[in-house]
Parts: structure tokens; sequence; C-alpha cells
């Protein structure tokens, strides 16, 4: 099988797990990085051993480069989509696919018009955590699951994060930073979602800096930092989620738990890839733990992109697709939307419940 040809534009932080993961899956080449600031692509280049840094410009223009991963900051996720989507390469961005709907639909459309493809992260649900969980509920194991419950709950960035802003700005909050991994998983396991009723909060309107580089600056909250409501899913079961930035003391909510027929499911924190993954039937009084299915249980971000150059390859859709990432922007919009106008906010678009993944493979393969 031919090795596709991979460039990533966006050399920051996240980029490091991308460039090394990239590197272990045989049917991806990793070729060459970009970044405003050559000298941070000179040096990711080095400590990876990538051909080539560059410019994003000189990146775009090279012809053998077939598929870019963009992990530029989200608020020019959509822009580079785009560039790269005109430069006839296929694309695959750091969640969310863009900041708002009409720009999602743009780089949808665009790649439509292009023949190309569109991956988006979060990939944590090829995970071996979420594939054990989806293949308990495929087997039947909670019976039909009715209902489910997701929780997020954290106290805010501003005390480890050095640049923490961001998050309290629009389009950040709680549910565009972390919603993705949970609206995914949620969808792996239960479907597309029909509808969303959403109420938000914010418990301060200013947030004082604790971590190093900015401690004692105060930063002005523009976005509701508490962020909850209920989720009708089409196959019909429903669901309350809860993102939040406004959990001072902790929490001992799980993050994800699918209540079905035949007993209850504790799903892992979806922003890993692992576990625990377990399970109480009707009438059992202790959790079973189930072991994981043979797979990927450690940080494998880049993951998604080796999905995309396998379904190049052999003319499958691949998992991490731009119509579901799409869904779950909608997703978090719809929260924001009917929180704002009181109603029940009815989702437009639809998505494909994602395959699950083949067991028994060697590591790092997709494909037999």
């Amino acid at each position: 099988m031919d090795r596709v040809k991979v460039g990533i534009i966006g050399c920051g932080k996240i980029s490091s797990i991308y460039m090394e993961n990239c590197q272990k899956f045989d049917i991806l080449e990793l070729v060459a990085c970009a970044d405003m600031d050559l000298a941070r692509a000179q040096s990711q280049a080095e400590r990876y051993q990538i051909p080539r840094a560059c410019t994003a410009e000189e990146l775009l223009a090279d012809p053998d480069i077939q598929l870019v991963i963009n992990l530029t900051i989200p608020a020019a996720h959509a822009e580079v989509c785009l560039q790269i989507l005109e430069a006839g390469k296929h694309v695959y961005v750091e969640k969310p696919l863009a900041v708002t709907r009409d720009e999602g639909q743009q780089v949808l459309q665009a790649a439509q018009e292009r023949g190309l493809l569109v991956g988006c992260a979060p990939e944590t649900f090829f995970g071996a955590g979420i594939q054990t969980s989806l293949k308990l509920i495929q087997d039947g194991i909670i019976g039909r699951p009715a209902a489910a419950s997701a929780f997020m709950m954290a106290r805010g960035h501003e005390h480890w994060h050095p640049d923490p802003e961001f998050y309290y700005q629009a389009g950040g909050g709680p549910m565009f930073d972390m919603g993705p991994y949970y609206l995914t998983a949620l969808v792996q396991l239960l479907g597309p979602i029909s509808s969303i009723s959403g109420m938000t909060s914010m418990a301060l309107e200013e947030r004082t800096i604790t971590s190093e580089k900015k401690r004692g600056q105060q930063v002005k909250v523009e976005i509701p930092t508490h962020v909850t409501g209920l989720l009708q899913f089409r196959e019909g079961a429903v669901a309350t989620m809860t993102t939040s930035f406004d959990i001072f003391g902790g929490s001992s909510l799980p993050p994800i738990e699918i209540y079905g027929t035949l007993g209850t499911l504790q799903v892992p924190d979806p922003n890993t890839f692992g576990g625990p993954v377990r399970y109480r039937l009707t009438g059992e009084t202790e959790w079973r733990e189930q072991p994981l299915l043979e797979g990927y249980s450690e940080n494998t971000r880049g993951i998604g992109p080796a999905d995309m150059a396998y379904a190049l390859a052999g003319g499958r859709p691949h998992r991490a697709d731009g119509q579901l990432a799409y869904h779950v922007l909608e997703a978090m919009w719809a929260f924001h939307d009917s929180a704002d106008s009181g109603s029940v906010y009815r989702m437009t678009s639809d998505c494909r419940r994602p395959a699950a993944l083949p067991v028994g493979l060697p590591p790092y393969t997709l494909d037999l």
C-alpha cells in the first residue's frame, strides 16, 4: 500500500504528539512542517526528524503532499482549512472544525466541490476505552440504551494555563473547549442528535490568573462558564450533559454513563484513549471492570489522519469525518442558542455513526 505524504501546519504544543504518532503508522509519511514562527518549525523538524521545515505557503505549494494536518489556533481553523483545500490537498484539523457554523459549512462545501476529504479531531473515540464501551452496547450487554449522562466538571484553566484568556472570550468556554470530546463519544455510542435544550450561567464576571506567567492579572469573562442541557438522540435515547469551569471544590460525577434496559455502563473520560470501562447489570451490587479491547489505550493523536489515509487508499469512508465534526459543532452552538432563546433547538445536520475499529490487526494498522 502506497504511503500518503503528510504535512503539518502549526507547530505548537499539540504538534508533538501528532508528529510522534504519525511516524508510527506505515501508511503515513510525514515530510514537512510549517509555522508562522519558522524557528519553531525548524526546532520541531529537528526533534522529530522531519525532512523539511518551511512556511505554510511553501508547504501548500509542494505537489507531493497529499494530506495536511491543521494544528493552528481555533480562530484560524476554517481559514487555513480553506487554504489547504484550495491547494488541492485533503485536510485533517484539530477540534473544533471551525468557530462558527457558517465557517464549518464553507469548509465542507469547498471540500465537496473539489472532491477532497475533511477530517477533524477529536479522534479519542478510536481509543480502546470508547471502542470497548461501543462493543458492550452493540453486544446488548446493558440492553437497549435508553438514557445517558455526561459531565465535564472543572474549575477553569486560569490556575495552570500560561495564557488562559481565550477560554473566557467569544468562541471559548467549557462547551467549546471540552464539548467536542463528550459529544463525539456520545454520537459514537448512541448515534446522531435530533434536538437540544440548554441553559447557561456565569459564576464570576472576572477571574484571577494564578499560573506563573501572568499571576495576578484579571481576565474579564465574556461567555457562559457553566453550560448544561438535555439531548434527544435520533435512535430514541435521551441524555443530560454539563460542561463547566465553575466547579471550585471538585466533583465526583462520572464522565459518561449509559443507562440501558438491562444495566448501566460507565464510559471512561472521552479526552483519553484508555479505560477503565465498568458495567453493572440489574440486580447486581458490584461493578464489573471489562478488559479493554486490543488497540489504542495510550495517547494516539494522529490515528485520525492515518484512518483518512487508509480511506484514500481503500476507497472507504473515514471515521472522524467532516460531517461528524460539523454535527458536533452545531450541537455545541445548540446549547447556547437554546439557552439564549428559551426554546428547544432542532438539529439541522446529520452524520454517519462511525464504524467500530477492526479488532486483531497489527499495531498501527487500521485495515487488512
